[in-house]
């Protein structure tokens, strides 16, 4: 079995896929709650909602509506407008996309149905700067906290905080109409008012906890001037916070998760049970540095094959989430693609022949700045690499792991998916020599 490990792993990548459609999960969910033949202006907005959309569509009228996704994935869908936008730093188009949203919130009467698809990498999709700050202070601010490291919780916190769509605002806009929001989670803990900054979900946080975030990161002296200024106003109670929990305008808005990254993770389960694989779930809150993660999730691997802990080979370990890279390097790199290094090098510095492969991908089809959705590795890749005078540890050093992977032809390249669930995980042990 152990030559046959990265096959099979190629074969589970269609797979993950498949399990994070999202059409028929928004039409079950519409449909249990009583929506479906009602009419509604509709909204979507993230990497996943033009798939979202037409789940809603099976199920309910459009009266007018917009739609906003990834540039590049602009699809025609009847009745309601499109847009392709930025990511995952907003720009002029992301700004369009926001204002068109808020458009149609504010044009909702008490009589009418809002209904709100989010998904992942709305954050940047849609961006309208809080007064008196401009979209390059944004922009600026954004860049830096995707290169430090910060959590997607904490760089949420920050943008909800700077922005006039986000953090329950698009909700407040379409007051006093009845609104529904339903979101697909790319977050560990599937938090909804994580997910695209949850642009119709009350806030807990608030400016002062943004500001804790800059200063945790070290960027208090590197964004830009006016994000701190507006961000210390706010704490002082100098500008208005968030809609907070039972804000009166969002009194007839609800929120539902329709799925999560524990979906793709379930699916994947019975998958590889059926090819005779025991199988646990480590977890789908996958969060930290992603070589840190990657030596932790090595040692779980190295378990298995000399213990049999957490479970006997042949098996599959099973995790999701969302891992960070902090950027020092000026190479081409994501999270997933880093973390598959890092495991392959922390398990081949024990067993360069161990019997184990690994999947790391993102359900988007994007991870980082690379074009791939991330890499399928073995521990024997290491030796592989050195032969050719490529070093593991320096593509991780440089964060240039996709030019590291791709040449040892390891990485994954599905385009972008249409959906956005999450990275995933899946490390295969068996009790056979390569």
């Amino acid at each position: 079995m152990g030559g046959r490990l990265r096959e099979v792993l190629r074969g589970l990548v269609p797979r993950v896929i498949e399990h994070s459609r999202l059409d028929f999960r928004v039409e079950e969910k519409l449909r249990s709650m009583g929506l479906c033949g009602s009419k509604a202006i509709v909204l979507g907005l993230g990497k996943a909602s033009v798939q979202m959309t037409r789940g809603a569509l099976s199920c309910v009228e459009p009266s007018g509506g917009v739609v906003v996704t990834l540039r590049g994935l602009e699809e025609r869908v009847e009745g309601l407008e499109v847009l392709g936008a930025s990511h995952p730093v907003p720009d002029e188009s992301s700004l369009r996309a926001a204002e068109a949203l808020l458009e149609w919130a504010r044009s909702a009467g008490a009589g009418d149905l809002v209904i709100v698809l989010v998904s992942g990498g709305g954050s940047a999709l849609a961006e309208k700067p809080l007064d008196p700050l401009t979209l390059d202070d944004v922009k600026s601010t954004v860049r830096l906290l995707l290169r430090s490291g910060a959590s997607i919780h904490e760089m949420n916190t920050v943008r909800k905080h700077i922005s006039a769509i986000k953090g329950g605002r698009l909700a407040a806009a379409a007051h006093p109409a009845r609104l529904v929001g339903l979101y697909a989670s790319d977050v560990p803990g599937d938090r909804l008012d994580v997910i695209a900054s949850g642009p119709t979900v009350p806030d807990p946080t608030t400016f002062e906890d943004a500001l804790q975030v800059l200063r945790k990161y070290g960027l208090l002296g590197e964004v830009p001037r006016p994000v701190v200024e507006l961000l210390e106003r706010g704490a002082r109670g100098m500008v208005e916070e968030t809609p907070k929990p039972g804000d009166p305008r969002l009194a007839r808005a609800s929120n539902e998760l329709v799925a999560a990254n524990m979906d793709v993770l379930r699916g994947l389960t019975e998958d590889l049970r059926g090819m005779g694989f025991d199988t646990v779930i480590l977890t789908s809150r996958l969060e930290g540095e992603s070589r840190e993660v990657g030596r932790a999730l090595a040692s779980i691997t190295l378990e298995a094959l000399e213990r049999g802990v957490p479970v006997e080979p042949p098996a599959a370990i099973i995790a999701g989430g969302e891992t960070t890279v902090k950027v020092k390097g000026g190479g081409v790199g994501g999270r997933n693609l880093e973390l598959a290094a890092s495991w392959a090098l922390a398990v081949a510095y024990w067993n360069p022949e161990a019997p184990a492969a690994m999947l790391a991908m993102d359900t988007d089809g994007i991870d980082g700045s690379s074009p791939a959705a991330g890499a399928i590795v073995e521990p024997s890749m290491v030796e592989e690499a050195r032969s050719m005078g490529l070093s593991f540890q320096d593509a991780l050093d440089s964060n240039d792991t996709y030019t590291l992977l791709k040449k040892l032809g390891a990485t994954i390249e599905t385009g972008p998916t249409g959906t956005n669930l999450n990275s995933v995980a899946v490390i295969l042990v068996s009790r056979e020599v390569r």
